[in-house]
């Protein structure tokens, strides 16, 4: 797993969320995979396969994206999550992590050598959770406008149903070392190039009137990625009340035509 983990460029803990299929698992994620193992994408899924990337595969072919059941982490990382949140990813340590998990130091050093390690896991296991629902809420679309309203939707969703791992994501890049920092930023800069592309699309074909599409889709991204600083579950307004709401308002924003 160690070694597996290394041509990943992965902490172990990753590794062991993918075997359990706790979190999901992109298209390129599958491929990395597929690479590391000496195999093919096609082969990783054939069914009898015992591969890290079989279970997860299957959970996020078979989870619709509106679908946000309890995560199954691992205790370090449901412990880190957790710690961050309240203190910030530079007033943690390995000790305070190690006891909100309830684990000794050494226990969390035999999966975790740095928290820096916890920290990539962390973001990695939000990207690929941002990654196959917001591809996964495109595919339901045939057209621009649609594409965007549900991408817009999954976004919203996860940033309010999975607030403390997209509070993480927002505030704690700044705390990634290279070369995890521009990895994960290109993740991020592949989704908001979907959001783009389907606003031009929108445009090009008349389906949209908008003169700065550019900055527009970044205030888009913008309005998602705030959520977890003011939305409550406990509310009077549904996660999915607000998802579909601020699908609207982006389609408003664009000037969409209908």
């Amino acid at each position: 797993m160690r070694e597996l983990a290394r041509r990943m460029q992965v902490s172990p803990g990753t590794i062991c969320a993918v075997e359990k299929g706790t979190t999901g698992l992109s298209l390129t994620r599958l491929e990395q995979f597929a690479e590391a193992l000496g195999t093919t994408p096609t082969e990783l899924l054939q069914p009898g396969r015992n591969t890290p990337a079989t279970a997860p595969a299957d959970t996020a072919s078979a989870a619709h994206w509106r679908s946000f059941p309890p995560m199954d982490l691992d205790a370090v990382t449901a412990a880190a999550i957790a710690t961050f949140v309240d203190t910030g990813y530079h007033g943690s340590t390995i000790r305070t992590i190690a006891q909100r998990a309830g684990m000794s130091l050494s226990g969390v050093y035999h999966y975790y050598p740095s928290k820096q390690l916890i920290l990539v896991t962390i973001l990695d296991l939000t990207m690929d959770e941002v990654e196959w629902r917001t591809h996964g809420a495109a595919a339901e679309a045939d057209e621009p406008l649609r594409r965007l309203q549900f991408q817009v939707e999954a976004l919203a969703l996860f940033h309010t149903l999975r607030a403390d791992l997209a509070f993480i994501g927002s505030s704690e890049m700044r705390s990634l070392e290279q070369p995890d920092r521009t990895r994960i930023a290109a993740r991020r800069s592949a989704i908001q190039h979907l959001i783009d592309r389907d606003i031009r699309a929108a445009i090009a074909e008349g389906s949209a009137h908008c003169s700065t599409p550019l900055e527009t889709g970044r205030a888009i991204s913008t309005m998602c990625t705030s959520l977890p600083q003011w939305f409550d579950t406990s509310g009077p307004t549904s996660a999915q009340e607000i998802a579909e709401r601020y699908a609207q308002m982006a389609l408003q924003m664009i000037g969409a035509s209908g």
